[in-house]
């Protein structure tokens, strides 16, 4: 297999399945995972490096192997595996470059003197590609010194807001297109300007035929009032929207029409109106509607002390 497919084939073709494996299953948005998530370049550039070091290794194995053979082994070797390209001096060459390994014929050259019950060393320098490999290593820690402590180009405060802010943008944007999960037993009364002002919208263009722009009431009820029909506060009256009114001569169901976030706004609104009491307003219709989980208050009649 080795010799069918050579190392300077073979590693950017193992390289390119596990990236390409990588960018499909890591959701990385519309930049590549290796450029949005750090932590997989840092993988990439590992596996690569290993990939080279283990090609590298078994060449240098391969060719001490291949001397210990007898002529004849390596004549049958040779014609097992006489692929022409894998022969070639290109291959030879970059092998040769990326090593600089001796040919046993010429191990003399770099035989040192020392004897250690008759094994003796080799003085063969450090393969180009690590050198380099560890050259490159310096270089970035000079470059990220000078940059993050010399010049403060940004710190990981920095950093952290600028990723906080991308994140929250992201959010809204997926919000634009998100399905609408609010419902009666997570809704809460919204105070907010804007969120008021948006249910205002909503109800000057729903509402205001059946409840008058003030809230006053027409042929719905009055809406400014303590009474109420199906219930008040926020749940009762998102759930009134929502689902519609009395059966038959009620409210109908605008939840085919306005997404529920938007009902949420919508009965905020309504409910900001209690207490304004606008000219002509309908006579109150339902009853009088008290909140059993708002915190009880004391009178003065409680505050009291007993007299002994």
């Amino acid at each position: 297999m080795k010799k069918i497919i050579p190392s300077y084939v073979r590693v950017p073709l193992l390289f390119a399945i596990v990236l390409g494996a990588m960018e499909y299953f890591i959701d990385s948005g519309d930049k590549p995972a290796f450029i949005e998530y750090p932590m997989v370049a840092l993988f990439l550039g590992v596996f690569l490096f290993l990939l080279i070091a283990i090609e590298i290794v078994v060449s240098a194995v391969d060719k001490v192997t291949y001397h210990l053979l007898t002529e004849e082994q390596k004549k049958q070797l040779e014609e097992a595996q006489s692929i022409p390209f894998t022969e070639g001096k290109f291959y030879q060459g970059i092998m040769k470059k990326l090593t600089r390994s001796k040919e046993i014929e010429e191990e003399h050259d770099v035989l040192l003197d020392h004897d250690y019950d008759g094994i003796k060393e080799l003085d063969n320098v450090l393969p180009p590609w690590w050198v380099n490999l560890f050259y490159i290593t310096i270089i970035f820690a000079f470059v990220y010194l000078v940059r993050f402590h010399i010049i403060s180009d940004y710190t990981q405060e920095e950093e952290f807001e600028t990723e906080m802010e991308i994140a929250r943008a992201e959010i809204e944007k997926y919000k634009l297109t998100a399905p609408d999960l609010m419902d009666k037993d997570k809704v809460t009364l919204l105070t907010d300007a804007t969120a008021l002002a948006e249910g205002k919208a909503i109800y000057d263009a729903k509402c205001v035929a059946c409840h008058k722009p003030d809230g006053g009431g027409s042929i719905g009820p009055n809406l400014t009032d303590a009474h109420w029909v199906l219930g008040g506060g926020i749940k009762n009256v998102f759930n009134t929207i929502m689902e519609g009114g009395r059966e038959g001569k009620g409210m109908i169901s605008w939840k085919a029409e306005i997404k529920p976030s938007d009902i949420q706004k919508v009965a905020s609104y309504i409910l900001s109106l209690q207490g304004t009491n606008p000219k002509d307003a309908k006579a109150p219709e339902g009853d009088i509607w008290i909140d059993e989980n708002a915190p009880k208050t004391e009178t003065a009649i409680d505050s009291i002390a007993p007299v002994n």
